[in-house]
């Protein structure tokens, strides 16, 4: 017997839709010629899930598959390991199906068009190909653009710095692919799309429908230009599990959003898991950090990931960069912390500060992490992290800021400060003086003190071209210090910094300060 929903009322406008419950027939395939089309000299294939963002079901033995759906069901595809998906001109993936025959309700920034009837057979073509279980993949914080002209920045100063990048599985960016407005997302996919990896997207609390009165039609433009915002891929021993942790309206008082899942979403990571052998590594996706999202929620992910000892999560949203691991305090129920790495972002501190040569703004982040980008490196079960400043040598992971001049002979408050920026509390940092013996700096959050003096010769009027004005500082977590010597004689000395990051790589940055008589 069909189950009956009754219909929502939208302000602006009535959306009335008979939401009757149907059970829809399919099969994946293997498209051998990319054609997405199944030919009779191809195959079916077995144990392949299909999910429609809550239940998650397995194809049979002859490739297919059945599951409900609603007049509002994106269904989707999981994708196995050693298969891709068909990609559009954009190099966005292709692995689902929008069933909305009635289209979205109506909004200030389109949803889906009415898809029609829902076909007999919704069915989903996988690529075969050979995946290493060591790979790749770049990824994006906030590009966050609120106008074209900022697009253009976001291409100028980032895309042309990874277009045509080589061993890489795949991009990803971490939400707040646009600022607001709505109509900025065809132009952000073609312009990611220029780098020429398959690229997948989380949503972020400024891609939503701000006039939704309802979470679950908070996504209805994000959904029409990019799929689902809930999904799962396999690639190797990795599986990725991508999240809309934004819950809008805030629950609490109906205004602004809230961190948090929705008891559908936390149904279908269940759900998807039990595909999922236990020594897998589990990389979760998601905008808002979890430190920031709704502590019951946050505990019953955490519930469903205990089984899992190889897990790690990405995030963005605040636009600084930070090292977060979760204990039993936290509510984490393993030995071992749940690492979530809080991306830095693409647009950096919001397009702003002094421009480059290009007529980029620099963006530095108001923790003194330069705009960039981040890499995730797999190795089966493992993973790593790279932090990359945009048009900067790799080697560019710190900075230096320090008294220039020291008086001979005199106690002084001269201090040497280092900024690390893929730094974490744990992490070993040290300097020496003259290639003389390395002493230990101490961790020490604190304001970065180069992006407080770009804020003042800004303010000063000593730099005019720039961007918008960086906001305020904040506090650091990937700051070490200590004061300089002062029992030196007159003369030039050099000063080098080392640190050691979580995965064992070291890096260096010089400087040198001058002792005054």
């Amino acid at each position: 017997m069909k189950k009956i929903i009754l219909s929502l009322i939208f302000i602006g406008g009535i959306f009335t839709s008979i939401n009757a419950q149907q059970t829809v027939k399919g099969f994946v395939f293997e498209d051998k010629n990319q054609n997405n089309k199944f030919d009779k000299s191809e195959k079916r294939l077995a144990n392949v899930q299909v999910s429609n963002g809550k239940q998650v079901v397995s194809t049979n033995d002859k490739g297919e598959y059945q599951i409900e759906i609603d007049n509002e069901t994106i269904l989707f595809v999981v994708k196995p390991a050693n298969y891709k998906v068909p990609t559009n001109e954009f190099n966005q993936p292709q692995f689902f199906y929008i069933n909305k025959p009635n289209g979205s309700p109506k909004l200030e920034y389109a949803g889906s068009a009415p898809t029609g009837n829902t076909p007999k057979s919704i069915d989903f073509a996988l690529i075969p190909t050979k995946e290493n279980e060591k790979f790749s993949a770049l990824i994006f914080g906030d590009p966050q653009a609120y106008t074209e002209e900022e697009i253009e920045y976001f291409s100028k100063g980032i895309i042309d710095d990874v277009k045509g990048i080589k061993g890489m599985e795949f991009g990803l960016s971490l939400g707040d692919l646009v600022g607001d407005d709505l109509n900025l997302h065809p132009s952000y996919i073609k312009t990611v799309g220029k780098v020429g990896l398959p690229w997948y997207n989380v949503m972020g609390n400024h891609d939503m429908n701000y006039d939704a009165k309802e979470d679950q039609y908070s996504d209805e433009t994000f959904e029409k230009n990019f799929g689902p915002n809930n999904y799962s891929y396999n690639i190797g021993k990795a599986h990725f599990i991508v999240l809309d942790d934004i819950l809008y309206p805030d629950p609490r008082d109906g205004k602004g959003y809230w961190g948090g899942f929705r008891p559908d979403q936390l149904e279908f990571i269940k759900n998807d898991l039990k595909f999922v052998p236990k020594n897998h590594l589990i990389v979760l996706a998601f905008h808002i950090p979890l430190r920031d999202t709704r502590p019951d929620d946050r505990n019953k992910l955490f519930e469903l990931l205990k089984d899992y000892p190889n897990t790690v999560s990405m995030s963005a949203h605040t636009h600084f960069q930070e090292q977060i691991f979760y204990a039993n305090q936290d509510g984490w129920q393993q030995q071992k912390p749940h690492h979530e790495y809080n991306v830095g972002t693409t647009s950096g501190d919001w397009y702003s500060g002094p421009k480059d040569e290009k007529g980029v703004p620099a963006s530095t982040m108001r923790d003194g992490t330069p705009k960039g980008y981040a890499f995730l490196h797999v190795d089966g079960n493992q993973y790593k992290f790279d932090y990359k400043v945009a048009n900067a040598p790799k080697e560019r992971q710190i900075d230096l800021y320090h008294t220039k001049k020291v008086k001979e002979g005199k106690r002084n408050r001269a201090f040497l400060y280092a900024n690390f920026y893929m730094g974490h509390e744990s992490n070993k940092v040290e300097y020496r003086v003259n290639n003389g013996e390395w002493k230990k700096m101490n961790w020490d959050p604190t304001v970065d003190y180069n992006y407080m003096e770009t804020i003042m010769k800004i303010d000063n009027a000593e730099i005019t071209n720039i961007g918008n004005r960086p906001s305020a500082p904040e506090i650091s977590k990937h700051i070490w210090s200590v004061r300089l010597p002062n029992k030196l004689n007159a003369g030039i000395y050099q000063i080098e910094v080392r640190a050691t990051d979580l995965y064992g790589n070291t890096f260096t940055e010089k400087s040198s300060f001058e002792v005054i008589k």
